[in-house]
């Protein structure tokens, strides 16, 4: 390992804060795609993506479904691209979410969604990407070029402009996200000493489950990815509505978990599963502004705000964990095996 492993990925966490200031600097352009939205008066929202971009679109559902009060799904591209599949979707919103905007799948179901009239909205990274130009209204996400292989500022960037898409779209300003860049700030500048002790506590570790509910659901998605794909962990994720079901059986001493538990509904329903992992003797790691409330053998906390904009800070310590846990078992988490910035799938 060379003192550069990791040096993109390291910068690219850091830049959050300045990226989250910049996109509530620019409000308005994602306010006037909203307001398109609000006049098309959808009867229904899909999310398409993949990846990590995937888990951000799981946010979204939870946004639409709770904040706009109208049912959302998440898109399954292969019925397009490969079973050909030309579902009626009048007055549908379809969201396609991706970093590049240049997945082949992606395009494809946007352009076959948008002949099949929905109202298309591209967020992406790249404002003059293929997805941009195939869907009506576009949101830039504004997180610049992003050199590491694992997605860290794109995530984070593509949460908030989901999220103050959504918000702009039942009639708010974006105040809930004011102060989201200071605490930004916060949560990597404060927490950085328990992500240390996170780091030291599972380095050898080889077996992980990440867990959350509700809005943070689509964090322990994002979490067990990152993991794997930067440190070789092997890590599941799972709602903690069904961990006491079948993956409970595989959870014991042997085994951490992950836990998102942030201030709120979501976070008061993972307390209960948690207790009883617990008692299988479980190391539960618990990241959130409710850590504090979980029983956990280690906690890493996360500064207060509101239950619906947790997920964009609670990623940044799993950022910061899965860059550490890379180099403490002697990875380059840039440019993780096997992988590429941009997968073409169809």
């Amino acid at each position: 390992m060379t003192a550069t492993h990791g040096q993109h990925m390291a910068d690219e966490i850091r830049q959050q804060p300045a990226i989250f200031a910049d996109l509530l600097a620019t409000r308005d352009a994602i306010a006037q795609v909203a307001a398109t939205v609000a006049q098309r008066r959808p009867r229904f929202a899909l999310l398409a993506a993949r990846g990590s971009s995937d888990h951000a679109a799981l946010y979204a559902k939870y946004l639409v479904e709770t904040l706009l009060e109208l049912p959302a799904g998440l898109a399954s591209p292969s019925t397009t691209t490969l079973f050909g599949a030309q579902p009626d979707l009048t007055d549908v919103l379809l969201v396609s979410v991706s970093q590049s905007g240049g997945s082949p799948d992606l395009l494809e179901v946007t352009e076959a969604a948008r002949k099949q009239g929905a109202l298309t909205v591209a967020v992406t990274n790249t404002a003059d990407s293929p997805l941009n130009s195939a869907a009506e209204l576009s949101v830039d996400v504004r997180a610049g070029r992003e050199q590491a292989v694992a997605a860290t500022k794109t995530y984070g960037a593509t949460l908030l402009a989901l999220y103050l898409l959504v918000d702009a779209v039942r009639g708010g300003t974006g105040e809930q996200a004011a102060k989201l860049p200071e605490l930004a700030e916060t949560t990597l500048t404060s927490g950085q000493g328990a992500v240390d002790e996170a780091v030291s506590r599972y380095r050898f570790l080889e077996r992980m489950v990440t867990t959350g509910r509700g809005y943070s659901l689509a964090t322990a998605h994002e979490a067990a990815l990152k993991l794997a794909e930067t440190s070789y962990l092997s890590a599941r994720s799972y709602s903690g509505a069904d961990l006491l079901h079948g993956p409970v059986a595989a959870v014991d001493a042997d085994t951490a978990v992950l836990a998102l538990a942030s201030q709120g509904r979501g976070g008061a329903a993972m307390r209960e599963p948690l207790a009883a992992v617990a008692e299988r003797g479980a190391d539960i790691c618990a990241i959130g502004s409710a850590a504090a409330d979980i029983p956990a053998a280690h906690r890493i906390p996360v500064p207060t705000c509101a239950e619906e904009l947790a997920p964009v800070l609670e990623i940044l310590p799993v950022q910061q964990l899965a860059l550490g846990l890379a180099l403490a078992r002697g990875f380059d988490p840039d440019n993780p095996r096997g992988l590429n910035k941009v997968t073409r799938t169809r």
